[in-house]
């Protein structure tokens, strides 16, 4: 052992009685971590920095503010503090670790790549990158050492009140480490642990709240003020320490007395600033959620002194790396159907923008009603419901900013609603229709009140931000509720016009699903759209342009055109589908029905209906679990007794994970060539 041992570790009652262990096998490990100096933990923690901007630039998205606000604190957890075996990351003796704000993960993975658990440079090349264990929210089922699966804001505290009480209960001394960030501290299940926490007096439990002041809608004081936060612990019976939380010493001080105390939890209140050590990101909010360029990269690692980490050979192993895992998941596209993917060709061109920029325009529009107000939850730029007001200021009194805060956003809503408001919620699909679903069910749907909610980033084209943010359950979630409606428009033009009918038409609570990445678009300004009633395409001839290939009609203006398959799609999917019948009837000699179910809920059964009589051959594609919108359609077609062959094309039960969209829809079978493929199975 490092004969710099602090007193921290020495004055741990038994800890000399621990220097050899009986691990895992019952072979006997000793405990290797190194007890660092405070210049040494600083010097690390600039590594930790450099290795953490270059893994974000690589990834070409990720956090770098909050990782390196908290940077200073984990290299002391990590080099001083904590017991951890790089060698047994499970080693049931360890201290436990547990980042609540799980966006800051990259600052976890350069100091533990610095402190042996793995070769950092791994870390550094591979961050977000499909099939490596560096997600872009972690997940302790792919990487040994991470101690907990998250991505969803306020969760962390309680499950590290747990593993305290599981200490407790077992008798181990072990100790829990619990990271958060302030603008984290809006969530009430942060309350509910930090209540339990002090009524079962566990001292072996040390949580730090990362006071970095910005969140991604601006200053925490702004949005949702959480101070005096050191008073209110010490209302719920927390010992409180304050540090500066860029002060290794002072840190290594809070840290020491923080194991004095009995009987009751601490919390440390570090003050610190987001993007710390770099001049263009330090106390700057724009950098919450973006990649550096390679110039930004260059002064960054200057600043820090570590321009020499950013060589020829790691920029060519970083950038092999994404070319290879392009390619691998690539060739999980039927080979024949290459040529046909979107904007290869010379003709079938088709613009590109996010559905959400359809959503936000919309908003921006329907917005001078009075009776309009929208609130935010932290994301409100991302999703574009601040469009609402950004250019219309007299309309700012109508936003509201709850802060992290989804179930009392909900709530909120419900009583804006009451009083003849006409309110609009949203944040990413999982967290607004997942965490407060309850919110959503009993005071919404069951009250029947008129609110409309933005499901964000629905999908796996959320990407690089991996399975804790890839909504894939909020179209079931969403329909099942009673008098919830749910659209989900295909592309930018039409969540346009779908978000005008819901705000605007459609009285009762309204659900309308859009997505993050730049989908194609193959709907025009004065393409129908009719609330309830499903778009049927049918392709013509080839063009210049992909927009100009189909002939689009209302389900209820549609005559049988005696076509061998119908595809039944919604959202992204159905430009897959489209561009599927394309290569049907190109390559195949397939003619396909293609249907746009852009309104889930009410269904359209008619148009269902004939097409399981006029055709018999049903493929359903969605960028959902399979089966969300699928088994509706089953459902539908069982119901009135027709019998067809049928197929659901979507995420076969799973998780999604860390990659670039595209790389996403090849591996899961989304791609207009894995429908083709199905189709040809199913017709021939």
């Amino acid at each position: 052992m490092n004969t710099q041992t602090s007193s921290t570790a020495a004055k741990r009652e038994g800890h000399s009685s621990r220097m050899k262990i009986s691990a895992d096998n019952g072979k006997a490990h000793e405990w290797p971590t190194p007890r660092l100096s405070a210049s040494q933990i600083k010097a690390k923690a600039g590594e930790a920095r450099a290795a953490a901007l270059l893994a974000i630039h690589f990834a070409g998205s990720g956090h770098p503010g909050g990782s390196l606000s908290i940077m200073d604190t984990e290299a002391v957890l990590y080099f001083n503090v904590m017991r951890h075996n790089p060698r047994n990351p499970f080693w049931p003796e360890r201290d436990r670790f547990f980042v609540s704000g799980q966006h800051k993960c990259p600052a976890q993975y350069a100091v533990m790549g610095l402190a042996g658990y793995y070769p950092v440079e791994d870390f550094i090349v591979g961050l977000r990158a499909m099939g490596t264990p560096f997600q872009g929210h972690p997940d302790w089922l792919k990487l040994p050492g991470i101690e907990m699966s998250g991505g969803s804001l306020g969760q962390g505290l309680s499950i590290a009140v747990g593993s305290a009480i599981s200490a407790k209960l077992d008798k181990k001394d072990y100790r829990v480490y619990c990271v958060m960030g302030d603008g984290e501290q809006q969530e009430g299940s942060i309350w509910e642990a930090a209540m339990s926490a002090s009524h079962y007096k566990l001292d072996n439990l040390c949580a730090i709240v990362d006071c970095n002041r910005l969140q991604i809608d601006g200053r925490v004081a702004d949005i949702m003020n959480i101070e005096p936060i050191g008073e209110k612990y010490k209302a719920f019976g927390w010992n409180v320490i304050e540090a500066d939380g860029h002060d290794i010493s002072a840190l290594l001080k809070a840290f020491e007395k923080a194991e004095t105390v009995k009987d009751k939890p601490t919390v440390i209140v570090i003050r610190t600033f987001k993007g710390k050590g770099v001049s263009f990101m330090q106390d700057n909010g724009e950098w919450h959620g973006k990649a550096q360029t390679l110039d930004q990269t260059k002064q960054a690692l200057k600043e820090l002194g570590h321009e020499d980490m950013l060589t020829d050979e790691l920029i060519k192993k970083a950038t092999d790396l994404r070319k290879e895992i392009s390619k691998k998941y690539g060739n999980l596209i039927p080979v024949e159907q290459r040529p046909y993917w979107w904007n290869s060709q010379q003709t079938m061109k088709v613009k590109m923008s996010p559905t959400r920029m359809g959503f936000g325009g919309a908003l921006a529009r329907v917005g001078s009603d009075e009776r309009v107000v929208c609130l935010g939850a932290d994301i409100s730029g991302s999703i574009c419901i601040y469009d609402f007001c950004k250019n219309n200021a007299e309309r700012k009194n109508r936003f509201l900013s709850v802060g992290i805060a989804e179930q009392n956003m909900t709530t909120i809503a419900a009583g804006l609603a009451k009083e003849g408001k006409i309110p609009v919620i949203g944040s990413y699909g999982v967290f607004v229709t997942g965490r407060n679903w309850d919110q959503l069910r009993t005071t919404i749907c069951y009250g029947n009140l008129n609110v409309k909610i933005a499901v964000g980033h629905g999908g796996i084209s959320v990407g690089p931000d991996g399975a804790t943010h890839q909504s894939l359950e909020d179209i079931t979630l969403m329909a099942i509720l009673p008098n919830m409606r749910v659209i989900v428009p295909c592309d930018a033009v039409e969540a346009d016009k779908a978000t005008a009918e819901v705000v605007m038409k459609q009285i009762g609570p309204c659900a309308v699903r859009f997505s993050r990445e730049a989908t194609p678009i193959v709907t025009k300004v004065d393409t129908p759209f009719v609330f309830g009633k499903a778009n049927i395409y049918s392709f013509v001839k080839k063009s210049e342009n992909f927009i100009d290939a189909f002939e689009c009609v209302v389900s209820t203006d549609f005559k049988n055109k005696k076509e061998d398959v119908c595809i039944i799609a919604c959202g992204p999917e159905v430009p897959e589908a489209l561009r599927a019948a394309y290569i049907l009837n190109k390559k195949h000699g397939i003619k396909a029905r293609v249907m746009n179910l852009h309104t889930i809920k009410p269904i359209d059964k008619e148009a269902i209906l004939a097409a399981a009589k006029e055709i018999g051959y049903i493929i359903t594609a969605e960028e959902h679990q399979t089966g969300g919108v699928g088994n509706l359609i089953a459902g539908v077609i069982a119901e009135a007794g027709i019998k067809v062959k049928m197929n659901m094309i979507g995420v076969p039960d799973r998780f999604g994970e860390s990659g670039q969209p595209w790389e996403l829809l090849w591996k899961y079978g989304l791609s207009a060539e894995h429908i083709v493929e199905e189709a040809v199975r199913l017709v021939k």
